[in-house]
């Protein structure tokens, strides 16, 4: 089935990142795809790891548009 390898490769970086304890702290929320990808592109450009992020996107129906959101994220601090 076309893009298993795709998702096979972003379970084992999300189980990579689980290895250290933190959180997803959302940054960003937008119902509109280029100013998602115009935010996305300035926090790279600020130096932004790409693997920090997560861009989730929650499917619209007839009464709620489509919503994306960005979030980053946060691990515990070490005492």
């Amino acid at each position: 089935m076309p893009g298993q390898r795709k998702r096979a490769r972003s379970r084992e970086r999300q189980r990579a990142r689980t290895a250290v304890p933190g959180r997803w702290e959302p940054l960003f929320s937008t119902e509109d795809a280029v100013e998602l990808k115009a935010y996305v592109r300035r926090l790279r450009s600020e130096g932004t790891d790409a693997d920090q992020l997560r861009l989730d996107t929650f499917c619209g129906r007839l009464e709620f548009p489509t919503t994306y959101r960005v979030s980053v994220f946060v691990p515990e601090a070490s005492e």
